[in-house]
């Protein structure tokens, strides 16, 4: 087992959404670790929130199994640029699409320039997300509200309904939901109520798309280092993140990867409606 980092971590504050290179620990997406075995060979990929943290992890390992990705991304050009180098590397095709996909317009364009480019979807990972943190419902406002569920829950149904056309049998739609969909912090209450919308979104699509010979499913990360935790959380739940797992330590993207993988190749041909805790030891009910 690698010998990940443990809290505390340095205080570092960032503003939203983040990025990568300013995270002490810099997080490990398999840069120099993942090795692909050609399970995703020929296949076409497009990823929203691609651009750093379980995206970057994500897109890598699916160049490096054989996949052309596209990677969708709000306005981080530096960290997509990386990794789209990385995928490029791979030996693989890679497609950056910046924009918000809390705007429909922006979910319709990427999949369509997807389309254009690669001829066709056979992954589909809807993994971008906004997250903040408040201390009771009434700090909350009714734009973050908003947000939030337009970027987590909206903008998955508007990009999986224009993907599906494109998509053939055998193809595969996983989604990004979190341990908040069962076990719920009171300081991310609308982040949490998107996630349970994912989970009970990703079990009906898998239903509903069954005969269609399309599979979907939802990843339960547990605490994940990545940019999104020095930039939505207060500096002293950033110091001690992941402390409370039984793993003492918050995961890397790069243990999410293979999980992806799986998921989004042939090998999990009956795994669909499921949704798979990557936790750190703690369970999912």
């Amino acid at each position: 087992m690698p010998d990940y980092p443990k809290p505390p971590f340095p205080d570092q504050p960032q503003a939203m959404p983040g990025e990568t290179a300013r995270m002490d620990p810099v997080p490990d997406h398999g840069e120099r670790s993942y090795r692909g075995h050609g399970r995703l060979a020929g296949k076409r990929a497009l990823i929203t929130g691609g651009d750093s943290g379980i995206g970057r992890a994500v897109a890598i390992a699916f160049a490096r199994e054989g996949a052309d990705v596209a990677i969708a991304y709000l306005d981080e050009h530096e960290d997509a640029k990386d990794t789209g180098r990385l995928v490029e590397e791979a030996g693989r095709a890679c497609l950056l699409l910046p924009g918000d996909v809390s705007e429909p317009e922006t979910c319709r364009s990427i999949v369509r320039q997807t389309v254009e480019a690669f001829g066709g979807i056979d992954i589909l990972v809807n993994n971008a997300a906004h997250q903040s943190s408040v201390d009771t419902l009434e700090d909350l406002t009714d734009d973050e509200i908003v947000l939030t569920f337009k970027t987590n829950i909206i903008a998955m149904f508007i990009i999986t309904k224009a993907a599906l056309p494109h998509m053939k049998p055998g193809a595969s739609i996983i989604n990004t939901a979190s341990v908040n969909a069962d076990d719920p912090s009171p300081q991310l209450l609308h982040y949490a109520a998107t996630k349970g919308a994912i989970e009970n979104f990703t079990a009906s699509l898998a239903q509903s798309l069954a005969e269609r010979g399309i599979r979907a499913n939802s990843v339960a990360p547990g605490p994940i280092w990545t940019p999104l935790i020095p930039s939505t959380m207060p500096a002293e739940k950033v110091t001690t993140f992941g402390s409370q797992t039984p793993m003492k330590r918050p995961g890397q993207p790069a243990e999410l990867a293979p999980v992806y993988v799986l998921l989004a190749s042939d090998e999990a041909s009956y795994v669909s409606g499921t949704m798979v805790g990557v936790t750190g030891g703690k369970p999912i009910v």
